[in-house]
């Protein structure tokens, strides 16, 4: 195929740009396109018959395919053969022609450019070959220092006598920048580009040279270090028969002291498998990777702390003054935790072993933020035993755990005993944090391997897989910790006493901001106590609009946030000696408030009620909504709900039907509608009428928030009782509690929480079940009782008696 075959030049071609390497006039070469603008140039010079001219990008424009980012230079040549490919990439034969320059662009899409053929200049015959045979010298000097160039290139090199098919054949060969590259291809005197050719392979051969001496110095030095490591090898074994390799025998001997140390206080079998494993290293090759793993067991195993105990005699007073100086409320937890120190502290003074199973295992579960880690910091404080937190959250590999086998690479003993070693004491205090979020996945249940290490019947006999023998975890004072306890797998619920701490009151969050956070956060930020005050309307009202939490977590972070403007100010202005926060300024140092609750309006509504729910932050008020449309007593459910939910409504639907039925629930007759001809006629319409010719609609708010759970049944009998009586519903009172279909009040649960939202939203009266009045009243702060009026009900009829106007 040859140029003349296709139109003059210079003429308008298509172009496609290459991202990798320079083509050259004498290749075929297989282009794969990827890009719509190159395969639009291709499918257009195929279409209409035309050549393509292939220009490669610029180095720092490279994937870029506008026209300024293409050199201005290429081959000008055909595509043999195109073929799609299963990835969306087009494949094309390229037969490259002449080289070519580009002269301006003709068209974006697809790329067009006006080229024109780059025609040699003719050159002095004599000189050139001269130069050529230059050339040729410097090509053979090249391939005995590199593997550039094939025997049968060298051949054609030699044969050749077309000086600029020559010179692109080396080019091909040798590895250019695309620079160095462009010059030559673009110039079109030969003798220049011979010149500058026989200046490019200079470079090389000096290069190649360069890195043929050093790769023969790597050769050799690699053969010196052979040849030492086998002379080494030869005088370590001259030495270990002289009595004179000193190093490694005393490095054993050093595990030997340390294991004899250790037996009296150690386990027989963890006695019998340490000493075995350090026979075994005794008789290893130093070097050999069974060695280097052994040795690494036994730098673990040795580091266990057996027989090692914290001695600090157990006095409740010590735990109960430091639980008190440490947390403000949380009487019961507190009173709990003395308990079960006091059964111990007993059982020491008359000189009793606790017996296998006699122990329990504390878990601490409520809202974040309430203070379950900072109480077991508190017992290990006031036992003087070191503290190891283990976060279990999102664990799902149970060798995390349990250990891995040494078999595996990487092998280490697992959370449990390396808490023991950093610790260096057999009794810590082990902190299991969030055991409510452990995972489940192929690489195994952690929660089994949890059951051993809770269950006081087994964890005497714990069993490391890494370590491969029992140790005692009898000793150990485990506490976990977890926000939900529905989460946790009922066999390891089982294993566990669970104290609830539950969200705190305003007030509460008062005391504790006061007389803790507020100090610790000054330390913190380098501030005296004179120099950043706040009044106690300001702190009730930062508590109250700023924050919304069952804890006192976000409520510190405002304190921080605080302190650190207040510290920004003393630097700024140096004439001012305190920053005093009120409520007027409170503003100033934050950006917005966050709206807990909302405060009840008092003013009585048709088709809204007051429920209360329990979420993983406390307690919050929940309005239920609901209106009537005409229809066929169908019944709507919207603001994501769940399961629970969707039938508490549906059973107080048929509820109030039931009431309505009766005649316990009184239907005006003007709240039912009625057709033309009953009108007319003055028929009487049966009051139960009312749910069959209304749909109704029932809506809690907040629709982008999941709400679930078995408390919000009384709340909806009495928003459907309202809509299709058209009562309204006192704003001031609260409720929760489940129904059942005959209409009685089930207890719930969260009760605190609940009633605490209550008071914060300044509701005057709460309903709720009877059998939590009874059970439960006792654990509502003193503060939320006197503000409310708590009245039991038994029936939804007494809560309609209540609500309803």
């Amino acid at each position: 195929m040859k140029l003349s075959n296709y139109g003059e030049f210079p003429a308008d071609i298509p172009v496609i740009a290459e991202d990798e390497i320079f083509l050259y006039p004498f290749m075929i070469s297989p282009l794969f396109l990827s890009d719509e603008k190159n395969i639009e140039a291709a499918t257009k010079a195929i279409d209409e018959n035309t050549l393509v001219i292939v220009c490669p990008t610029k180095a720092e424009h490279e994937g870029e395919r506008e026209y300024e980012s293409l050199y201005d230079a290429g081959v000008v040549g055909s595509i043999m053969r195109k073929v799609s490919l299963p990835d969306g990439r087009v494949k094309v034969l390229f037969q490259g022609l002449a080289r070519a320059k580009s002269l301006y662009k003709v068209s974006d899409d697809p790329l067009i450019a006006h080229v024109d053929i780059l025609e040699p200049t003719e050159v002095n015959s004599l000189k050139i070959d001269a130069i050529l045979e230059v050339v040729r010298e410097k090509v053979r000097a090249l391939s005995a220092v590199s593997n550039y160039f094939p025997p049968d290139l060298l051949r054609t090199i030699e044969e050749n006598h077309d000086h600029n098919r020559i010179i692109d054949l080396i080019c091909s060969t040798i590895k250019l920048k695309k620079e160095q590259a462009y010059k030559l291809f673009v110039e079109t005197d030969t003798e220049k580009r011979f010149l500058d050719l026989i200046d490019i392979l200079i470079d090389e051969i000096e290069a190649n040279k360069l890195q043929k001496e050093i790769r023969s110095k790597v050769h050799t030095h690699i053969e010196k270090v052979n040849k030492e490591y086998f002379l080494k090898e030869q005088l370590k074994q001259i030495q270990k028969e002289l009595g004179t390799d000193t190093a490694r025998e005393e490095e054993i001997e050093e595990y030997y002291k340390k294991l004899e140390a250790k037996k009296d206080k150690m386990g027989e079998d963890a006695y019998k498998e340490i000493k075995k494993q350090l026979e075994r290293f005794a008789r290893m090759h130093p070097d050999s990777s069974d060695a280097s793993m052994t040795q690494t067991y036994l730098d673990w195993v040795l580091d266990i702390p057996f027989g090692s105990f914290a001695k600090k005699a157990l006095k409740i007073e010590n735990v109960e003054t430091q639980l008190d100086k440490d947390h403000f409320s949380l009487e019961k937890p507190k009173e709990r935790i003395v308990e079960y120190f006091a059964v111990k502290e007993l059982l020491e003074l008359r000189g009793i072993a606790l017996k296998k199973g006699a122990g329990a295992i504390l878990c601490f579960s409520g809202p974040p933020g309430v203070g379950k880690t900072s109480l077991a910091n508190s017992i290990a404080t006031a036992l003087k035993r070191p503290l190891i937190r283990i976060a279990l959250g999102g664990l799902e590999d149970v060798n995390e755990l349990r250990g891995h086998r040494r078999t595996y690479v990487g092998a280490m003993p697992g959370r449990i005993t390396q808490g023991l070693i950093d610790a260096k004491k057999m009794n810590p205090v082990i902190v299991l944090d969030e055991i409510d979020k452990v995972s489940r996945s192929q690489r195994g249940d952690p929660t089994a391997a949890l059951l051993e290490i809770l269950d006081p019947e087994q964890n005497s006999e714990f069993r490391d897989y890494y370590l491969n023998f029992d140790l005692d975890l009898s000793n150990v004072i485990f506490i976990a910790t977890a926000n939900d306890v529905g989460r946790i797998p009922a066999p390891l619920r089982d294993r566990m006493e669970f104290i609830t701490l539950s969200s705190y009151t305003p007030q509460e969050k008062f005391e504790i901001a006061k007389r803790y956070l507020l100090p610790q956060e000054l330390k913190k930020h380098g501030l005296k106590k004179s120099e950043l005050t706040i009044s106690k309307p300001a702190l009730r009202e930062l508590i109250h609009s700023y924050t919304r939490e069952a804890g006192v977590r976000n409520l510190r972070r405002r304190i921080a946030e605080m302190c650190r403007k207040a510290a920004r100010e003393l630097l700024k202005n140096s004439e001012i000696e305190k920053v005093s926060v009120s409520v007027k300024n409170l503003k100033e140092f934050f950006d917005k408030s966050v709206f807990e609750i909302q405060k009840t309006d008092k003013v009585p509504v048709v088709g809204v009620v007051n429920g209360l729910a329990w979420t993983a932050v406390g307690g919050d008020v929940l309005k239920i909504e609901s209106i009537r449309i005409k229809g066929k007593g169908n019944l709507q459910l919207t603001g994501s709900l769940g399961d629970v939910m969707k039938e508490s409504a549906r059973i107080a639907m048929s509820v109030v039907k039931t009431l309505i039925d009766k005649r316990k629930l009184r239907i005006s007759e003007d709240n039912i509608p009625m057709t033309y001809s009953e009108k007319t006629e003055k028929i009487k319409v049966d009051p139960s009428e009312v749910y069959k010719r209304y749909d109704l609609h029932v809506h809690v708010p907040d629709g982008a928030t999941p709400k679930d759970g078995p408390s919000a049944g009384i709340a909806m009998v009495s928003v459907i009782a309202s809509i299709l009586s058209s009562r309204k519903i006192r704003s001031e009172i609260a409720m929760t509690g489940e129904v059942s279909l005959s209409g009685e009040v089930l207890p719930i649960g969260g009760l605190k929480e609940k009633l605490i939202a209550a008071h914060k939203a300044e509701m005057s009266k709460v309903l709720i079940p009877f059998k939590n009045y009874e059970r439960d009243l006792d654990d509502i702060p003193k503060e939320v009782q006197e503000s409310l009026e708590i009245v039991p009900v038994k029936r939804v009829e007494e809560v309609l008696k209540q609500v309803l106007i």
